[in-house]
């Protein structure tokens, strides 16, 4: 019989960040609505999905986006705005969000052959104007949930691909990964990593950009100017300089925290991966994205770093080869890190 995969409420902003910044508000009313967004995440992750699932399936290649709005109230999905194939409406946040979930679908379908986020052509939900300015957007399960930003701190959500990117992914992952990812420890920073990869490959597949032409920032344009550039850098994971003040994120083993926030952690098999698609030159959609993609069906549950690093050089070898260079890439981007 059958189980459940592991499904979670994946937030792009993790709660330690929003802490960090009510400690530096300048006003009272300023950390009051940060820590309440703190609580509100935790209550939220706390929470079953209780939105319908989608009955059907499509047919392959077919898109079916469902934009909805919450009208900045918490119920979900809320009011039906943008159907598939209908035409852009007068709400920018409509419109991004329906071609940033266009942009993923279709990267899924034409690059690794994947039909949707479940492979059995579900339909893509997503929610906009989630209660007032709200600092985070979501994957709830089941589908999509995107806040405002607070316009002060944060600028908005559905702007950035790669965050629209990364969070359809954790719907990939809970389908992909037989059983899905539990949601803690190691299991739970590769949950986060994966995100990231997919999310960062789907920015720079339609920018058409090269590994050395991207700039491996995850969330550039979120954040306002006075908080930082970027939530987190796969290139370089923990520079300040490139995302914000409060970047914590260890670039390898030397720097794992035990214990630490699954967002934490993640940049280490980040790095693993940019090591991975720097050494294999040309695009990263082309081999180390298929490869992280195929690893995807070698992991159970509970997966470790060391897991993943077998998964993936197991995926390399069976995509092109014992003792090939693809191969060998792989493993080595692994040793950068200090996992293997």
């Amino acid at each position: 019989m059958a189980t459940e995969p592991h499904s979670c409420t994946c937030f792009i902003i993790p709660s330690s960040m929003l802490r960090k910044l009510a400690d530096a508000a300048t006003t009272p009313a300023d950390r009051h609505l940060l820590l309440d967004q703190c609580e509100s995440s935790a209550y939220v992750r706390g929470q079953r999905s209780v939105t319908p699932v989608v009955a059907g399936i499509a047919s392959v290649g077919e898109k079916r986006r469902t934009i909805f709005d919450a009208k900045h109230k918490a119920t979900l999905p809320g009011k039906l705005a943008r159907s598939e194939g209908g035409v852009a409406v007068a709400d920018a946040s409509v419109n991004q969000a329906y071609d940033g979930a266009g942009t993923t679908y279709d990267f899924y379908r034409e690059v690794l052959k994947r039909n949707s986020i479940d492979n059995k052509g579900l339909r893509i939900d997503s929610t906009v104007h989630y209660l007032n300015k709200f600092n985070n957007a979501f994957w709830n399960g089941q589908q999509m949930v995107y806040g405002d930003g607070d316009g002060k701190l944060f600028l908005g959500f559905t702007g950035a691909l790669d965050v629209i990117a990364h969070e359809l992914t954790h719907g990939v992952t809970q389908h992909a990964v037989p059983g899905g990812l539990v949601y803690e420890n190691q299991s739970g920073a590769l949950n986060e990593s994966i995100s990231d990869v997919f999310g960062s490959i789907v920015k720079q597949w339609k920018l058409k950009q090269s590994v050395d032409q991207a700039d491996w920032l995850i969330g550039a344009g979120i954040l306002a100017p006075s908080v930082g550039k970027a939530l987190r850098s796969m290139a370089d994971p923990g520079n300040k300089e490139l995302t914000w003040s409060g970047d914590d994120q260890p670039k390898t083993m030397a720097g794992y925290v035990e214990g630490g926030d699954v967002h934490i952690n993640s940049g280490i098999p980040n790095h693993a991966f940019y090591a991975a698609a720097i050494a294999l030159k040309g695009n990263s959609w082309d081999k180390a994205g298929p490869v992280w993609y195929k690893a995807l069906g070698l992991l159970t549950s509970n997966a470790t770093f060391a897991d993943m690093a077998k998964a993936t050089t197991q995926a390399a070898t069976l995509l092109y080869g014992v003792d090939s260079a693809e191969q060998h890439a792989v493993r080595a981007a692994w040793k950068v890190v200090g996992v293997v």
